[in-house]
This record gives C-alpha cells, structure tokens and sequence, in this order.
C-alpha cells in the first residue's frame, strides 16, 4: 500500500523513481546519457523554484520569503491585527482576507463573537483587506475558490493552510508570522528538504481521499519522516484522482507535521479555475527533468482501503476491514492508547460499542475544509440516496464548505437526498473540527470526515468529567455507516452508483456578501472595538540573568496544542489575552494557572524594584542558594518566569495562543526534547520566549523545580547554541540547555520580550 525510502531519490522525467544507493551515478549516466549533480537536481523540484521565485534573500539555504497574500479566521486575526497595529501597521500591503467561519455561531460569551466579526470589517475598510462575512465560507475553501493560483505562496494562520493541489505552496503559521507579512518584513526559514510523495495506481470505488490521507499519515507521523519538510506530490497516480480528492488530500498533510506541499498540475486543475472565473491562475508546474527529493512515500492507490483513525490522534489508523475483523483486540489497543492521553485521569472505554459483534457509533459528522467539499457531499448523498440513518442513537450532520457549494447541492438534489435519510444540513463552519459543534453525549463516539481527533476536539471537558471521542474517516464510509443505522461498514461494501454530478460555481454569491477593499484603504474610517477586545499586555526585555520555576510537567510523548490552549468554547475569549489565559493547560493540568500567577506576582514585585526574597519563601530560599555562590548577586536584577517541560510539545493547530498565553502569564520559556513543529516554536520565539531542548536522556526536571539561567542574555546576543543551567535546590546541579538554531531577528525579538517590542524599537530607531 504505502512504502518509504530510506534513501533520497532521483525522479526523472516524473515518472521514475531512481534511490540514491550504490552506483546511482552510473544509473543516472545510462539513462541521461550525462550525469547531473545532486545540487543541480535539487533545483528540479517544484517546491525549490516556488520558494526560489518569492525568496528576497541573496542565497536559497536562508531563505526570506513574501508572500502573495494571507489569510485568518475569526479566532486569529483580531490578535494579529491588533498585533500589527502595536507595531505601526499602515495598510494591508499585500491582500488580507479575514474569514468567519470558527466563532460564526455566535453562542457563546454574549456579543463578544460578533464585535470581532465587526472589528474585522472595519478593519478591512480601513487598511484595504477581504471580510467574508459567518457561513459564506470556512477559510480553506474561500482560499481555493479565491485566492489560490499556480506558483503562488499564501501564508494563514490556520495550521490547514494548504493549497498545493492547486499549484500553490501554502503555509499554516502563528499570527506574529502574519504580523512581519503586514508589515512588510519576511518569513524566514533555512531552505525546507522536500520528499516526494509518489502516487501510481487507482482507487477501488468507494475509497476517498481521507482514506488515503490517513494511510499515508499512518505512515509517516511517528518518527517525523516528513517534519518540516515540504511534501511534493508526483506520479502517475495524479492522473486518477479529481481535483476534490487531490485538495482532500493535501489538506490532511497538515496531520503529517510537514512544513507545506505542492502537486504537480494539469487539465484537471485548468478546468477548476475556469469553473470558478479565474482560469488565469493556472499554469503547468512539474518537477524538471531530474528532480531530486530527500525521501519517497510511493503509495499505490489501488491498495488503499477505507481507513479509520482511531482516538485520539490521526496517525492512530487502522483499515475499516481490520478493525471489524478484530474489534475486541484493537478497541483494547486503543483504550490502552487513550488512557495515555488521558493521563488515567477519566475512564475511557470503547469496546462497550460491540453490539452483535459489530462496532455501533453514535454520530457522524461530515465538515468543513476537508470534508465538506462538493465531490464528497454528492457521493456521500449517492450512498445515502433512498436510505434511512434510522431513529436510534446514531445522528448525522453535514457542512457544506462554502454557500456556493451548498448552493449548488441544492440545485442537484443532494440536500433533498441527505434530509429525506434524516440527516441535517447546515452552513459552512469549522465547529465540529475543534469542540465547537456537534457535541455527542457522554462517553459517545463520533465518526467525522474533519481534519483532527485529539482529544475533547468533539467539545467534552475532562475536567467535569465528560469524555466522547472521535475517530476519522471519510465521508463515503461515514455515509455508508449511516445508512447502515450506525454500525461501522467501509464504502467498499456498498453497492451504489455514484452520479459524479458537474460542479458549477455562482460568483455572484460573494459578489453580493464579500467586502473587498483590497488597493482601497480607508484610513478615517474608525475601527470598532467590542468591550472583549483588549491590547496586549506589557512584556518586559530579557534580563541578563533569569530564574525560571517549573510550573508544569508533561510525560506525553506528544502534547497538542489543543492541550495547551483548548479549543472549543474558549475560542470566544481570544480577543482577550488575559481571560483566554485563564483557560492554559486547563484540561492537561488545571494547576498551572494557579502556579504561574503565583511566581508571576513576583516578578511584577521585582519590576517595581522590591526585592522578590521577602515577599515568597519559595522564592526567597531561591535566591538564598544562589547568593551562597555568588554573594554579589542582586535579586532586583534576575527577572523571575515561568516554564513548562514537554517532551514534545506544539503538535496541531498553529494557533498563536499556545504560546502568548503562557507568555502573559510570565512565561519566559519552553524546555522540551524536541518541538513538535516548526510553527509551535516560532510562536514561542515571537513572544519572547526561549525555545530550550534538554537532549539528556534522564529527565533532571521535576515540578515546581527552580532553574536559573546566568548570563542568559549575553548567550542570546553571542549566538551561542547551549547554555549552563543550575537546578536550585540546597545546592546547584548544572545541566546544559540548548538554544537552537535562530536567525538574527530571532534572537532580537528574544532579547526585546516580545514581536510587539521588537517593531516598537525598530520604529523608534527609524523615527
């Protein structure tokens, strides 16, 4: 089904596939008749001329890249604008599209959710950006029905920011990497490694592209083989899928912790924007004649069985088939799993669905910007067609991905087909993808074609005892579950035939709802600001020497960032940075808040020049051990933080928050053994904290430990890679803390506090 190189390879001609071993050279020269050099072939790939053609530095290893356009939701951009604006924001230089499609609902918190939708429009009036107003769209699709083009690069601060079906290499990062783009700075990065995901073959009726998403997930997540990398999608096997299995498929790579990706193009991609008026976008992009890659996934399409990813992760996958010929043993395996990611802390258990020997889930949820897509919903309508999801437990919702999609579902009698079978229809909302809709009851299972399983992604709180779980799968299967009255069954089973209606896609729908003030800044017009809505709190410079104490300690081999910040209802405070920062770690570890505001009120003692060691025994037994090695130590001058240790934090979404409401509440560090991607850690350094790895084996770190960092600020300035640390107890254990590799604004926006502070010089420097 799926096989990894261990190896780069070359490609020639897109077609085939040579590993870089042995007498490779001699291959090649037989071949070609010449013999290129692996650098020359590494300038082959698409993503390397991609990168090439939006790079303004004057070398392809440091990259300083600008993009076409950005894109937020209403959970990210009022935090970004406000960001921008903090640090001197003008206009929107390039176009900004600010969707709603997170907070839409408006259901939680008042008005709070609407003020930031009425913030956004006026924001866009004022510095010439897109509005698109709740349920016209979720963000991805908007994206590719809008936004995408051949050769294009587009940054969103939405982890699912991927277009690279449509010949665009897209990026899902934190806000403040959209703040430096607003700000006419760049993103900058050392040249990515590309791996070739390599298609052949074709589907059997009824596999989607989910199924073939989370097999190659499966594949590739544990040991990182694609992590921060760009994903290049070659192959014959592209001729056989439509362009809706392509996109289903690429917006899953998120899943895989890759960097971006990029497929190669076609009539088929032609076709899609010519559908949607903007045929111009399209051109040819292909590898060149020999293309090196930095690793091969070769996946044979036509081994592909309907998958499903068990809780509570997306590499959790199993086949359908496996999984109803083995209930017993991988429902244990799961639970044995789950537990893990519950810290034992609730019970959880899955085998209580074995009803008859077959596994019965309570819900089926078909949505947003991976499963609500037209190709999907008509298919799964097909299967659903003149059936009956039945009148017990099982329920089913679908979300279409944008009012044109929804639009023409109408039109073809899809939605006539879902409501006839029972099942609802609803507008174009990311809800069901992090906690915010479609909550199943208590120790209830959910079957969703959506982008994430982690945990309490279906809405529950651990922490009030509630638990449901969701596991992936796409939207044929979920139908084909449906219309078996909730007993799992793959759509390989189904007999059925799938219409594979013509798409045709109305303008007019967003010409008619869609602010567009892009070239057309307003700057009178006043920006409205709902009483949620708050500045950024001060952040102070890096001091020279720091005392951080643990405030939290994870053994999780991953923590998410829906574990660090949840997601859910407390989406509606991210206009807020204090009360969102009230909910950090609250289901992974409901101390932590408590534990930071105590060591926080220190610091905020010691900026006012009162000496922290009279005020905290804790604190003050501190500084009492470091004074007996250094008697000339002044405790008015080590700023007092916090840090949390992981062993592999950041996982998941690219939301800022993960980082800036540690921050606010002193957080002055991260200590972990590796970060989980690249965007986690850039949110970090972009709020002034200091990403550490602890590369000891044996952890030396227990909660509520205190670690003091000398010469901190010297090692940042100096470019120094590690620094000596002392655990504090009665006496100092050194260990050795590695910063990382950093780029020159990296290490400036450190040693300033925070981005804010950082571009608040940089105007001041310039003014």
């Amino acid at each position: 089904m799926i096989k990894r190189y261990e190896h780069g390879a070359y490609l020639l001609n897109g077609t085939e596939l040579i590993e870089d071993v042995g007498q490779v050279y001699e291959q090649l020269s037989s071949k070609l008749g010449y013999c290129p050099t692996k650098e020359e072939a590494i300038q082959q790939t698409m993503a390397y001329n991609i990168l090439k053609a939006h790079n303004t530095s004057n070398t392809m290893e440091q990259l300083k890249i600008t993009f076409d356009c950005l894109t937020s939701h209403d959970i990210t951009f009022v935090g970004i604008i406000q960001t921008a604006r903090a640090s001197g924001l003008e206009e929107f230089p390039v176009p900004y599209v600010l969707t709603n499609c997170h907070n839409s609902l408006c259901a939680v918190g008042g008005t709070i959710n609407e003020d930031d939708h009425m913030f956004g429009l006026s924001c866009a009036k004022k510095y010439g950006g897109v509005y698109v107003p709740p349920h016209q769209a979720v963000i991805h699709q908007y994206a590719r029905e809008m936004l995408a083009g051949c050769g294009k690069m587009i940054l969103g601060s939405d982890s699912h920011t991927r277009y690279g079906a449509l010949g665009t290499m897209a990026i899902g990062e934190g806000g403040p990497e959209l703040v430096k783009q607003l700000l006419k700075k760049t993103y900058d990065i050392q040249r990515p490694e590309v791996v070739a995901v390599y298609l052949t073959g074709k589907l059997e009726k009824g596999v989607g592209p989910q199924d073939i998403a989370l097999a190659i997930i499966g594949e590739v997540f544990a040991d990182g083989y694609v992590k921060n990398k760009v994903m290049e999608f070659v192959g014959d096997g592209i001729d056989n899928l439509s362009v809706d299995y392509r996109i289903g498929i690429d917006v899953m790579t998120t899943e895989t912790t890759c960097l971006s990706s990029i497929w190669r193009t076609d009539s088929k991609v032609k076709d899609f924007f010519a559908i949607h008026g903007r045929v111009g976008e399209y051109k040819e992009i292909k590898p060149g004649d020999v293309a090196y890659y930095d690793g091969v996934v070769y996946v044979d399409l036509s081994k592909i069985k309907p998958m499903i990813a068990m809780p509570f992760h997306p590499s959790n996958t199993y086949t359908i088939e496996e999984v109803n010929n083995n209930l017993e043993d991988i429902l244990a395996e799961v639970e044995k799993k789950a537990a893990i990611s519950l810290d034992n802390k609730i019970p959880f258990q899955l085998r209580d669905k074995i009803r008859n020997g077959k596994l019965y889930v309570e819900q089926g949820v078909i949505a947003g910007c991976a499963g609500g897509g037209f190709e999907n919903l008509c298919d799964a309508a097909d299967i659903l067609s003149g059936q009956s999801i039945g009148s017990d437990e099982f329920s089913l919702s679908v979300y279409p991905a944008s009012q044109p999609i929804f639009m023409e579902l109408v039109k073809n009698g899809a939605v006539a087909k879902f409501m006839e079978a029972g099942a609802t229809v609803r507008t174009a909302f990311c809800g069901p993808c992090f906690g915010a809709g479609d909550v199943p009851a208590n120790n209830g299972l959910s079957i969703r074609h959506s982008t994430r399983n982690f945990p309490n992604r279906e809405g529950s709180k651990i922490t009030s005892n509630q638990i449901a779980s969701v596991a992936l799968m796409d939207a044929r299967s979920i139908a084909a579950t449906a219309a078996n009255k909730g007993y799992l069954i793959p759509a390989t089973e189904v007999d059925v035939n799938f219409t594979k209606p013509k798409y045709f896609f109305d303008k007019n729908i967003y010409e008619n709802r869609v602010y567009n003030g892009v070239g057309n800044p307003k700057p009178e017009e006043e920006i409205k600001f709902g009483p949620n809505i708050v500045d950024w709190p001060e952040m102070v410079e890096l001091t020279e020497d720091i005392l951080l104490r643990v405030v939290s300690v994870i053994h999780d081999p991953v923590t998410t960032t829906d574990e660090l910040i949840p997601s859910g209802e407390t989406s509606s405070y991210r206009s807020n940075p204090l009360a969102l920062a009230e909910y950090t770690l609250s289901r992974k570890d409901p101390k932590y808040v408590e534990r930071a505001k105590e060591v926080f009120a220190q610091e905020k003692i010691r900026r006012m020049n009162v000496c922290p060691m009279k005020e905290n025994k804790a604190i003050g037994d501190a500084f009492r051990t470091l004074k007996k090695y250094n008697p000339q130590l002044r405790a008015r001058s080590v700023a007092i933080g916090t840090t949390i240790y992981a062993v592999k934090p950041g996982d998941g979404s690219a939301r800022e928050q993960a980082a800036s409401c540690q921050r606010v509440l002193g957080g002055m560090a991260n200590i972990a053994k590796e970060y989980a991607t690249k965007r986690y850690r850039s949110n970090l350094i972009n709020w002034g904290m200091i990403p550490f790895l602890l590369e000891k084996e044996k952890l030396p770190l227990e909660n509520l430990d205190f670690i003091y960092i000398p010469n901190i600020k010297t090692a940042i300035k100096e470019k120094k890679n590690k620094v000596t640390a002392y655990i504090v107890k009665d006496t100092l254990e050194p260990f050795e803390l590695s910063i990382g590799e950093m780029t020159d604004d990296e290490r400036d926006i450190i040693l300033a506090g925070s981005l804010i502070n950082y571009y608040a010089k940089t105007k001041e420097v310039t003014e």
